[in-house]
């Protein structure tokens, strides 16, 4: 197997922590669960229009680097669980748009 193809993991990982009040959602009703969601502000419920109008965007394909970021840089990001390289790369994409779109 060649070292390109191998992939590395930690026995650090730490579980996910679920936050969800399990008990108390089985004990709602549905039009308790309806009622929670109309209320909740990140709700998104699609409708007729918003599916005439929407496009099938496929994801780009990310290319796999090795990268060596200082600790703190990389504690940071960390700080908020999982999606932290998805952070790093929304953090450098914002950097380099702001370079191309700069006046010269």
């Amino acid at each position: 197997m060649s070292k390109k193809n191998t992939t590395h993991t930690s026995n650090k990982t730490k579980p996910i922590r679920d936050k969800t009040d399990w008990a108390r959602v089985r004990a709602m009703t549905d039009s308790e669960i309806e009622h929670a969601v109309a209320g909740d502000p990140e709700t998104f419920i699609p409708d007729a229009k918003w599916f005439e109008q929407a496009k099938i965007v496929m994801p780009k394909i990310k290319e796999t680097v090795t990268l060596r970021l200082d600790p703190d840089i990389l504690q940071w990001f960390k700080h908020d669980g999982r999606g932290y390289q998805t952070r790093i790369n929304a953090v450098l994409r914002a950097f380099v748009e702001a370079q191309v779109h700069k006046v010269r």
